[in-house]
């Protein structure tokens, strides 16, 4: 899985192409708590090459909350398709990310 990462300040913006599922799911995991790690918990997930995501991708996405809110942190996410916006509604967990149409509104969030 490719992800690219883009800086907007002190924000960092991560772009995972390609669907969040079985492998891909723990490379995603593993670069979101880099990013974690050197951004001060200001960063955002562009999920508009994400196609779909499955229950291991929700997973990382999720552990990844709830790691950062311990500390008062949060990410937040942007520009969810239809599909990704249907499985966070279904599976309960659409209130546990902060949602933006575009990565420039979930960028301004953080000033």
């Amino acid at each position: 899985m490719e992800i690219q990462e883009h800086r907007h300040g002190a924000v960092v913006v991560l772009k995972p192409l390609g669907p969040l599922c079985l492998n891909d799911a723990e490379i995603f995991r593993q670069r979101m708590f880099e990013v974690m790690a050197k951004s001060r918990g200001h960063f955002v997930i562009d999920v508009s090459a994400v196609p779909y995501i499955d229950s291991q991708g929700l997973e990382a996405m999720v552990d990844t909350s709830e790691v950062l809110s311990q500390s008062g942190q949060s990410f937040k996410v942007c520009t969810v398709n239809n599909t990704l916006h249907e499985v966070l509604a279904l599976t309960g967990f659409a209130s546990h990310f902060e949602s933006y149409e575009k990565v420039t509104d979930a960028v301004r969030s953080f000033l």
